[in-house]
């Protein structure tokens, strides 16, 4: 029950932070799972990464991006792989191509849009960025991944209230994350440091 409360207090405020991020540019989150809803394995591990410690929140992470990542399409996976690789190879340009491909083909897919955000980010196209990371968060509001390059992207833009709004959502998700929090600390620093 205490999970249920929490995600419909996370997607609210993320819907508040999203659209001041975005003016202009509405859309509507899907409504948290309910109830009377049965929890799908990726709620189940949402769930278990809330009450993880230190040495499993890791695991917990990756079995979720793994989740992330199933299309329901060999072919799509296999370009999503391809992106993938490319940008570890530091060519941002065909991973690029690559996600622009699984975005036209499964345009509901979140990871296509997550990998070209990556990817445009990596090329400093931070317009077409954005563009696809609120796409990300449109089709998967719990993307921890995506919140934590939209709140890079916003420290990068000084809007460090908007940055620690996200990482603060983060940590709702992922408490044992530890670039999360470290950014936090920084910003609040950074903002007292401010205010002196």
């Amino acid at each position: 029950m205490r999970y249920i409360g929490l995600m419909i207090t996370q997607t609210h405020r993320f819907k508040c932070i999203v659209a001041a991020l975005f003016l202009g540019v509405g859309f509507s989150l899907p409504l948290p799972v309910s109830a009377q809803d049965e929890q799908t394995p990726l709620d189940q591990l949402y769930q278990e990464l809330l009450g993880a410690d230190e040495d499993s929140y890791a695991r917990i992470e990756r079995q979720i991006i793994a989740q992330w990542e199933k299309s329901g399409s060999p072919a799509m996976d296999l370009l999503l792989r391809r992106g993938q690789e490319a940008l570890q190879e530091g060519n941002p340009d065909v991973a690029v191509q690559h996600f622009s491909a699984v975005v036209d083909h499964a345009p509901e897919f979140s990871e296509g849009y997550f990998g070209r955000a990556t990817s445009y980010y990596a090329m400093g196209l931070i317009g077409p960025a954005l563009s696809d990371i609120e796409t990300t968060l449109r089709l998967n509001p719990r993307h921890f991944e995506a919140m934590r390059g939209l709140a890079n992207i916003m420290r990068e833009l000084e809007r460090v209230d908007d940055a620690l709004e996200l990482y603060a959502l983060i940590l709702e998700l992922n408490p044992q994350s530890p670039e999360a929090r470290q950014a936090v600390d920084t910003l609040q620093v950074e903002l007292e440091g401010r205010a002196l």
